[in-house]
């Protein structure tokens, strides 16, 4: 009863007072907020929350901090929705969150969410102690330490693995196909994600990995292109997205310009409601345009790497999406940085691909799906790499 309550008690910091908020990303500026009780339908009496407020000054047995309750009400607030994107994060918190996005920290090594109600391995990324140690995308996470996930959000267990580099931390993983759990201990180590690389095959094949869409992401790879353009004997291309678990989509949508035309629709924004779409258009030099391309994916790839993924597949003839099923985060967050340095990550809109079709909680198709097993990560096979030069020594 008692967490409802607080839960519940942050309506009253909405409806009493206005933040200045400051959202990066594709928005900037003030939001209006309900200011009082008369913006509300009629049938909410909000006196309950004072009620509630007072009734634990007064009445509760223990010590208590205000600033704690009012946090821990923010994030029930959040939380009631039931959308595990949309999250309040306290400053300490915030601040892991900015960690994410410079690319650089300290722990394991993996996105991590929630899919179908369990936190799941988005992704280990490349390098890190999370893919040396085993752990594939689409691992549920049932323990982590001693603590059961079932209860807990994604910052939560992030806090937990997070830890100094040397440190170890122990997880509870269940795998498709497994009978029981195995613990996996990890040693905790500095985490610097690498944005891509290019490796040639055959003397004339291009493999470009994109790891992930972060802010460096642009500038090296022009480097790349700059390879690739200068170099007459490569003739083909192949963009290794598996195992991406997103991050900027201004990023995504560069990408995008180096293989479309400028114009294409790289993917478009529904907001809902009476809101009009938003189309993103490629607006790069078309430099990759031409060369024929077909592209990885797997239970990693997510969010801005599903998008740039269905962006070249709906704008470019015979492009093939090769290996397993997309992860399936289409949803758009809007970081709202708060006047304590808290932040609030809200749900505002869902990504379509170009053809109009939904990519959150669904995910897509590859129109060639070949699996990886786990003799095949141990014996360092490939067999979806193996199936793209398939394809493009044919083509």
């Amino acid at each position: 009863m008692k967490k409802i309550l607080i839960k519940i008690l942050i309506i009253i910091l909405v409806v009493t007072s206005g933040f200045t908020i400051f959202s990066f990303g594709f928005h900037y500026g003030y939001e209006q907020i309900p200011r009082s009780p008369k913006e509300l339908s009629s049938n909410i009496d909000i006196t309950l929350l004072w009620d509630v407020w007072n009734k634990i000054e007064n009445k509760y047995a223990k010590d208590f901090d205000h600033q704690t309750m009012i946090y821990g009400a923010a994030k029930g607030l959040a939380e009631s929705l039931g959308d595990p994107y949309t999250i309040f994060l306290s400053p300490d918190d915030s601040k892991i969150f900015m960690d994410d996005v410079s690319g650089e920290f300290q722990g394991v090594g993996m996105e991590i969410g929630i899919k179908d109600e369990v936190l799941t391995v988005v992704a280990p990324l490349e390098g890190t102690p999370a893919q040396k140690a085993g752990l594939l995308s689409g691992d549920k996470i049932i323990k982590v330490e001693d603590t059961y996930t079932q209860d807990i959000t994604v910052e939560e267990a992030v806090k937990i693995i997070r830890g100094e580099k040397g440190t170890k931390i122990k997880l509870a993983i269940y795998r498709e196909g497994w009978e029981n759990t195995k613990d996996f201990e990890i040693t905790r180590d500095t985490i610097k994600i690498p944005s891509t690389k290019l490796e040639v095959i055959d003397g004339k094949i291009a493999k470009v990995n994109i790891y992930q869409f972060s802010g460096n992401l642009s500038s090296e790879f022009i480097k790349i292109v700059d390879t690739i353009v200068h170099d007459s004997s490569i003739e083909k291309l192949i963009l290794d997205l598996r195992n991406n678990p997103g991050g900027l989509l201004s990023e995504a949508q560069n990408m995008a310009g180096w293989f479309l035309e400028r114009g294409d629709i790289v993917t478009i924004e529904r907001f809902g409601g009476e809101e009009e779409d938003k189309e993103y258009l490629a607006a790069g030099n078309e430099l990759l345009r031409d060369y024929p391309l077909v592209i990885l994916i797997n239970q990693g790839s997510a969010s801005g790497a599903e998008i740039l993924a269905a962006a070249l597949r709906d704008n470019k003839n015979n492009v093939k999406l090769i290996g397993m099923k997309s992860f399936g985060k289409g949803s758009v967050q809007e970081p709202i940085e708060l006047r304590d340095g808290s932040l609030l990550k809200i749900t505002v809109a869902n990504w379509l691909t170009p053809n109009g079709e939904l990519i959150d909680q669904v995910g897509l198709e590859p129109d060639i799906e070949i699996e990886m097993t786990e003799e095949d990560y141990q014996e360092d096979r490939d067999p979806q790499l193996e199936k793209a030069l398939e394809i493009l020594r044919e083509m």
